[in-house]
């Protein structure tokens, strides 16, 4: 599994220009389940998302977690994560998993988020879906189960 953190002050998902996910300050959550991933990834995944230190504390250090400062995850479904590019310019994405079990996953991860007590938006899977966001920093992290 594959996710991109965006630290953002806001971010909304639109699909046909109708808002269906909205957060504050947060986390921009971008998920990639890939072929082999179960709920085990999805879970140590979220768990990570849920304590990784990447807000300001009062000294301005990097020190704070999403639940730490009542922040919200917004989980959009971003297959393109899965995305090959070694053998020419057209991407493949052979290596993402198949749309039932990555919608799954992809719900499994924002299930643990909101267990973890975190407020949670999301996009719709597979849905032509618009992204806006304000990063803050910028701050982006990757994660991956494999690594």
């Amino acid at each position: 599994m594959r996710v991109l953190l965006q630290r953002v002050s806001e971010a909304a998902v639109r699909i046909d220009g109708v808002i269906v996910g909205e957060i504050g300050p947060g986390l921009l959550a971008l998920v990639c389940a890939v072929e082999g991933d179960g709920q085990a990834e999805a879970e140590r995944l979220a768990g990570k998302t849920t304590k990784l230190r990447i807000f300001e504390d009062d000294a301005g250090k990097m020190n704070r977690s999403v639940a730490d400062i009542d922040g919200s995850v917004l989980v959009v479904s971003q297959f393109t994560l899965a995305a090959d590019t070694r053998k020419g310019n057209r991407p493949s994405f052979i290596g993402a998993a198949a749309p039932d079990l990555a919608n799954s996953l992809v719900e499994h991860f924002g299930s643990c988020l909101k267990s973890a007590g975190l407020p949670v938006e999301t996009g719709r899977f597979g849905a032509d879906m618009k992204v806006s966001l304000i990063n803050d920093g910028p701050v982006t992290i990757w994660l991956d189960s494999t690594a």
